[in-house]
């Protein structure tokens, strides 16, 4: 679903209707391209996110308060010079593009009030945050664009601000019936009505269109010439479209969450017709939080992550070269013991094994087996003894040495594998941070500056309906913790079986595990791990007392050797998270 017009339009209604008349008492800027405004309203205290992310552009009023870096960058500082304790005079949208203008009333160092205006175009990868004067000159933004980054538009301090053209589409809301008539034949006669509306109209989406053509009962994929000669099935069109807009600018909006197959589909400033099951929130902010809500955290996640992501993945790969050349060595190395029985055959026949000659055939005295041996003619068959066991002896040691590393290897494997599985469990900057601080410990990256200590990241905390504490760790050095600090010789350990995972820590307290906490804690194992999206996955669990650590293993890694197993579909559900 695209953040569309219509959309925009809902939380306008909403912003007019909570934050209107009241004052900006705190501003952060928690991420590069993210504001947090803290708003007193005659309603009470507000929090107004809004985001210029290239893949997720958002704006919704949140009720979380977020993380903000110590030092508070540029842009941020300037909102605070201007519109700190400002006073939201009015919001407005012009026409339906994807644009909230925030009217304000402010102060500048004079003492003098001087209106100034927060734009928030939610506009793709073009989206911005942008800061005006009362002239609509550009004081900053969140996002500079200079002319080399585009032609069609320069957003500098200084700059005059402008709506980049829509592509001349018309405004929905000011189109009457001839109008309406004007814009559908002025496009595509040969393309669909469905593609027609979307591309006449500014803020009318591919979504929006199919449920004003849904309510008109006419379908969508017809050719705009067919439909126009159809006078019945043009006018039912009309009208739908008429009313939608009338919707829009009565602001009588139903906000709802659509369902297919019991997963979110798609969501919705008004009441979806075209999807039977949805879930109706009481505003669009409700909406847009519970739909992007964990897709925003993933997408800011991966951003964070993808520098640690590279150095992970990079190291991953030349561990698997080396344990590919590993491999051709051991493989080489099974030529040992035929060199090695060459040796030995060449020095039990020497005194028959005349000079010059290429090859002998020999008898193994142990298999009874001929043996053809290649001979080097210009040496003794002493001498080339002595050759074969020298390269039985170089084959010996590399194939030694080969199988040290290739264990080494695996196990340097499994720890990058797990590692890059925790970049994927991480939700705030102490979870990055630890992450980032065990990689310096384990050699890969550089020292990061921050002092050990200075964050904490904790394991993930669950209870059981009944009481039962389970601990999920989120790092190598938090599964070591859990092990090997967290849980006693009594409590349960879980794992799922010979892949990347958390360590699961059940804290019996003494008491015996009724047969439901034990599937649960399974089924947590199997959940964050990387069968997490299979449809059933084997988890092994064994008492703590019984889980070893080798001496000078990496973070994360144990071994038992007597345990339960169970194939288990993986899942949270009887579960409650503890937030610590």
């Amino acid at each position: 679903m695209a953040f569309d017009g219509v959309t925009v339009a809902a939380m306008v209604t909403e912003l007019k209707n909570t934050i209107k008349d009241g004052r900006i008492n705190k501003i952060a800027q928690p991420e590069k391209d993210a504001l947090l405004l803290t708003i007193k309203g005659v309603g009470g205290q507000y929090r107004l996110f809004m985001s210029a992310n290239a893949s997720l552009p958002l704006i919704y009023l949140d009720d979380e308060n977020r993380q903000s870096p110590q030092t508070a960058p540029a842009f941020c500082m300037l909102m605070r010079k201007y519109v700190q304790n400002a006073k939201i005079l009015d919001i407005t949208q012009p026409g339906l593009e994807r644009v909230i203008r925030m009217h304000l009333s402010g102060y500048n160092e004079m003492g003098d009030e001087r209106v100034l205006s927060l734009v928030i175009e939610i506009m793709g990868k073009h989206s911005n945050i942008i800061l005006l004067d009362e002239n609509d000159k550009v004081l900053d933004s969140i996002k500079r664009v200079s002319a080399m980054v585009s032609s069609v538009r320069e957003v500098l301090p200084g700059k005059d601000y402008f709506i980049p053209d829509s592509g001349k589409k018309a405004d929905p809301l000011s189109v009457s019936e001839d109008d309406f008539l004007a814009a559908y034949i002025s496009g595509d006669m040969n393309g669909s009505v469905e593609n027609a509306l979307s591309a006449a109209y500014q803020g009318i989406s591919r979504q929006a269109a199919e449920e004003i053509l849904f309510r008109a009962g006419v379908d969508g994929r017809r050719d705009v010439a067919g439909l126009y000669t159809d006078k019945e099935a043009f006018g039912k069109l009309k009208a739908s479209f008429l009313e939608f807009c009338r919707m829009i600018k009565a602001g009588d909006f139903r906000p709802c969450i659509c369902f297919e197959n019991g997963k979110a589909a798609e969501y919705a400033a008004y009441d979806a017709s075209a999807y039977g099951d949805k879930e109706y929130k009481d505003s669009i902010s409700a909406v847009l939080k519970a739909y992007y809500g964990l897709k925003e955290r993933d997408v800011r996640t991966k951003q964070k992550t993808s520098d640690l992501r590279r150095i992970v993945q990079t190291a991953t790969e030349r561990c698997v070269k080396k344990l590919q050349i590993h491999d051709a060595q051991l493989k080489d190395g099974d030529k040992k013991d035929k060199y090695r029985l060459y040796g030995e055959l060449l020095n039990a026949y020497a005194y028959q094994i005349p000079g010059g000659i290429s090859e002998y055939e020999a008898d193994d005295y142990n298999s009874g087996n001929k043996v053809k041996i290649p001979l080097d003619p210009e040496l003794s068959a002493n001498d080339n003894a002595k050759k074969y066991f020298d390269r039985y002896q170089k084959l010996k040691r590399t194939y030694e040495a080969a199988q040290k590393l290739k264990e080494e290897g695996e196990l340097e494997l499994d720890y990058l594998r797990n590692t890059a599985h925790f970049l994927d469990m991480v939700t705030d900057e102490n979870d990055l941070k630890a992450i980032r601080e065990e990689l310096h410990e384990a050699g890969y990256i550089k020292k990061s500056g921050e002092k050990k200590g200075a964050f904490r990241s904790k394991p993930l905390h669950y209870v059981t309906e009944d009481g039962f504490h389970l601990y999920v760790g989120k790092n190598n050095h938090q599964n070591d913790e859990l092990t090997f600090k967290k849980a006693d010789g009594a409590d349960w350990w879980f794992h799922a079986k010979k892949m990347p995972g958390s360590h699961v820590i059940v804290k019996t307290e003494g008491r015996e595990l009724p047969d439901r906490v034990y599937e649960q804690a399974a089924a947590l194992a199997a959940y964050y791990s990387k069968a997490a999206e299979q449809e059933k996955a084997e988890v092994d669990y064994v008492l703590k007392k019984n889980i070893k650590k080798p001496n000078g293993a990496a973070p994360g890694f144990v071994v038992y050797y007597t345990n339960y197993s169970m194939a288990i579909k993986p899942g949270i559900d009887g579960l409650t998270l503890i937030k610590e």
